[in-house]
């Protein structure tokens, strides 16, 4: 797959709609119960890029972007500002923000990840496209140092140790993220005369798996 490592203007995506979808097969039975499956494991998440448009020239860098893309064919860094940090809204990123593994004494490097928490359900979330300069790390109780005991590979939320985490240590970290998405068309219908007076273009964004 084709994705371009840059990230959609984030002052156009503040506003935009959108948020996760979740996919659920339901049969209903002849006795009024249902039975009810999912084929995803995971949430997948759509957005509205148009809805974040005020201007003229937020037209014109949304259209540049499109075009750089090329439509569908390239992904690209999506900012969801309703969901990009590891911490709670209120509280400021720390090292130990989410749990991502425990160590073995052999296994240096951990994939990054987001939990969900309701009641007694978690559900996880691979946070695939970490910020650049955001990732804090630590094991056990122990902040650590970004260069001298992990790196952190941006492209694929990796998180990769000097030394590796003894046995039982619990690995943590925390960081802001963005979303693998792509266009979901290759056609922006765009009237100006229709902007000026609030309508606004409809420019979907989907999600993809990395």
């Amino acid at each position: 797959m084709a994705f371009h490592e840059i990230r959609f203007p984030a002052n156009l995506s503040f506003g935009a709609l959108g948020g996760p979808e979740r996919r659920t097969e339901i049969v209903e039975l002849a006795n009024g119960y249902e039975e009810r499956n999912t084929p995803w494991a995971a949430s997948r998440r759509r957005y509205d890029a148009g809805a974040g448009l005020r201007a003229l020239d937020d037209l014109e860098a949304m259209i540049a972007f499109f075009e750089a893309r090329q439509g569908r064919l390239h992904g690209f860094r999506w900012k969801d500002w309703g969901d990009y940090r590891s911490a709670r809204a209120s509280s400021p990123i720390t090292a130990f923000d989410q749990l991502i593994g425990t160590g073995d004494g052999v296994t240096r490097d951990f994939a990054l990840r987001k939990a969900y928490r309701s009641g007694a359900q978690t559900v996880y979330r691979a946070i695939a496209k970490p910020v650049a300069g955001s990732v804090l790390a630590g094991v056990g109780q122990t902040a650590l140092t970004l260069g001298d005991d992990y790196s952190v590979d941006t492209t694929t939320g990796t998180l990769t140790f000097t030394r590796a985490p003894d046995v039982g240590a619990e690995v943590r970290a925390g960081f802001e993220f963005d979303v693998p998405v792509r266009f979901d068309t290759d056609l922006v219908q765009v009237s100006v005369a229709s902007f000026k007076a609030g309508s606004l273009p409809s420019v979907p964004v989907l999600e993809v798996r990395i």
